[in-house]
């Protein structure tokens, strides 16, 4: 519980908190996928690559540009923690702060995963979701958010006086790129981000802020597709804590394994070419 308000409000605390919400970021002039142009090629998938993700494990694969890449409910409700990189460049890799500024704190069909600064670009598209019936519930709550970090070791030793846990979700990830890369594990672990949690039901209570979780509502059959608009590399980690109803960081939840779909469209969507990185030319203010 956040500590009590020690500062007695001024004569207009309401005329203050009355005041309008303004949109941080207006989004009219962002360039927007032609929905449509990506969906007509669904129908004439190919499936090129299949990947399983062991529970309270991760695993690493390649999506090429122009690909589409379909995450499964496998066995049972399951959550799964990404991080989205450049295949070429590691350094280029998702950025949820400005994708959730930019699409809000949940995302779903239509919205695009942008990339890190200086690079800032889409990386992906989501072009179909099985939870999209969801919307948010009675309790704010909403599927596949962009504000949780990732379950992590240092936290979990920070809040259980100590503990040693390595089934968290950042650590999964570290061990799958290093893994993959060839990179030490000091050396993946800086890569490691802020994660897209697939399937995962989250949202703020209202009266202390808190970020909180509850029962994903996924089941076998349901999936999250995205259109890779650039070559990509993925790692993903199926949470221990299951479908995040009861507690993460810890083996007591029931975990299950994660699939995942590659798949080449028989052309590229009618118009699309891969976007380039930021147009800003990095002078700030001293060129």
């Amino acid at each position: 519980m956040k500590p009590n308000v020690l500062t007695p409000p001024p004569p207009d605390a309401e005329a203050r908190k009355a005041v309008r919400p303004v949109i941080c970021y207006p989004v009219e002039t962002l360039p927007r996928p032609d929905l449509d142009a990506y969906r007509a090629l669904r129908d004439g998938l190919e499936p090129v690559a299949r990947v399983i993700i062991p529970a309270r494990d991760a695993r690493c694969w390649s999506i090429p540009a122009g690909h589409f890449c379909r995450i499964h409910c496998h066995e049972g409700p399951q959550v799964g923690d990404l991080n989205l990189f450049n295949a070429t460049n590691l350094t280029e890799r998702l950025y949820t702060g400005k994708t959730r500024a930019l699409n809000g704190t949940h995302v779903g069909r239509g919205d695009q995963l942008f990339s890190n600064l200086p690079f800032l670009r889409p990386m992906a598209t989501i072009t179909h979701d099985t939870l999209d019936w969801y919307g948010f519930d009675a309790f704010g709550a909403a599927v596949h958010d962009v504000i949780g970090t990732r379950c992590d070791p240092y936290t979990h030793n920070l809040l259980s006086d100590g503990g040693m846990y390595h089934q968290c979700c950042h650590s999964n990830l570290t061990r799958a790129l290093a893994d993959h890369t060839g990179l030490s594990l000091t050396e993946a672990e800086a890569h490691v981000h802020d994660v897209l949690n697939v399937f995962m039901c989250t949202g703020f209570t209202r009266d202390t802020g808190q970020y909180f979780m509850k029962a994903s509502p996924v089941r076998p059959g349901d999936y999250l597709e995205f259109f890779a608009e650039i070559d990509l590399l993925a790692c993903m980690s199926a949470c221990p804590g299951g479908d995040c109803s009861s507690e993460h960081s810890s083996d007591a939840a029931n975990c299950h394994p994660l699939a995942v779909e590659v798949l080449r469209p028989t052309g590229p969507p009618l118009g699309w070419v891969p976007l380039p990185v930021s147009g800003y030319d990095r002078s700030h203010g001293r060129g």
